[in-house]
């Protein structure tokens, strides 16, 4: 059995929303989304799913305040405490069962109520063996960017292009929070952070919410004209332990593109994906990930970015949207913000950063630091 997407529904992502209680955030993804695949979450809607982690809500138990604002009431409402993407293929996986007809998911961030939000991040790490030693957690990152750029050989100018791009991609979405004109030397003269990460190698926080309606195939047809069809998804983690992973690839996005690819029969993805949304919260990782998802031979994926082949005209675009460094850090939220940039793309709904002739897209995911946890989506049009 098919599924496709037939709703999607986004909030404008920016730094802070102190005018909006996250509630209305939600209410408002969610309104679109339903006016988007025209149904009544009252009455056509079978199951709801929010993707939501209690640190990062800032109070516990969030998914008891969550069904009334997508419709969910006294309805089946499950909580992923997990990445958008991983709440998509719950929702994929409840249809396919043939007991679910259309499914809800919804992903969110609040980032700007949060006073603490370096230590909610930092209370992941290792409370033995890594928190003691008191570091900022994203040292985390430097060190694996580190390891990638030594392992990969990867200049310091490919990440700088990384963000270049999508900054400037940023400027074209409506959407994005943090579009502006930047050129790689700009980011070579950032501030450094985290050796080898400057300051414009990091995304920065946002506020936002993204919802999705997902329905079977016969549902889809009969709901919507254009539906997006999720043809494979996979997700995967690997060890879990800063000491025992492996530093230069992202062996969770390489295993859940495995399966995703094994799912849509896709065989060569060179070839038949048309581009690309990833994860790019920092800059060296949309290098990482588009090589572990085989878009990029080992070490490639850097010239490639350097030479503009990632850009908007370029063979296999990434990130047209703006990613995550152009439109803002929405943890939960990003996986399935990927998604649905993936899925407007698709319909030709993407606006003034629409792709032409696009006809399949990867969306790919990371729960960010210290996770080594991953998904991949593919999506397609048509048969």
């Amino acid at each position: 059995m098919r599924v496709g997407i037939i709703g999607i529904g986004m909030t404008a992502f920016r730094p802070s929303t102190p005018e909006y209680s996250w509630k209305e955030l939600m209410f408002e993804a969610a309104s679109r989304a339903y006016a988007d695949a025209d149904v009544d979450p009252r009455t056509q809607v079978d199951s709801f799913i929010t993707c939501a982690e209690d640190y990062y809500e800032g109070f516990g138990i969030f998914d008891e305040f969550t069904p009334d604002q997508l419709g969910g009431a006294l309805r089946r409402v499950c909580t992923v405490t997990g990445d958008g993407l991983q709440g998509l293929a719950n929702a994929f996986m409840q249809i396919q069962t043939g007991l679910i007809e259309v499914a809800v998911v919804e992903a969110h961030s609040k980032a700007s109520d949060l006073i603490t939000l370096e230590g909610i991040v930092e209370h992941a790490l290792d409370p033995i063996w890594n928190k003691p030693l008191g570091a900022h957690p994203f040292v985390v990152a430097g060190l694996e960017a580190d390891a990638f750029l030594r392992g990969t050989k990867t200049s310091p100018k490919a990440l700088a292009a990384v963000v270049a791009k999508n900054r400037r991609n940023g400027l074209r979405n409506p959407l994005a929070a943090y579009g502006a004109d930047v050129d790689p030397e700009h980011v070579l003269r950032s501030e450094e952070r985290f050796a080898p990460l400057r300051a414009l190698d990091i995304a920065n926080p946002a506020d936002g919410c993204v919802v999705l309606v997902l329905a079977s195939e016969a549902a889809a047809k009969r709901l919507h004209a254009n539906p997006v069809w999720v043809r494979g998804i996979g997700w995967a983690t690997d060890s879990p332990g800063l000491e025992t992973r492996d530093w230069v690839q992202a062996t969770y996005a390489e295993l859940a593109a495995r399966m995703a690819y094994r799912l849509a029969k896709v065989r060569r993805p060179t070839s038949e994906i048309h581009f690309a949304e990833v994860d790019d919260r920092f800059s060296y990782k949309e290098l990482q990930h588009l090589e572990a998802i085989g878009l990029a031979k080992r070490g490639e994926a850097g010239r490639k970015a350097s030479k503009g082949e990632h850009d908007l005209a370029g063979p296999l675009p990434v990130n047209a949207s703006g990613g995550s460094l152009g439109c803002g850090n929405v943890f939960e939220a990003t996986g399935l913000h990927r998604a649905a940039e993936v899925a407007l793309q698709l319909r030709g709904d993407a606006g003034t950063h629409q792709l032409d002739g696009v006809r399949v897209g990867v969306a790919q995911s990371w729960r960010f630091v210290p996770s080594s946890t991953g998904a991949v989506a593919v999506l397609g049009v048509g048969r």
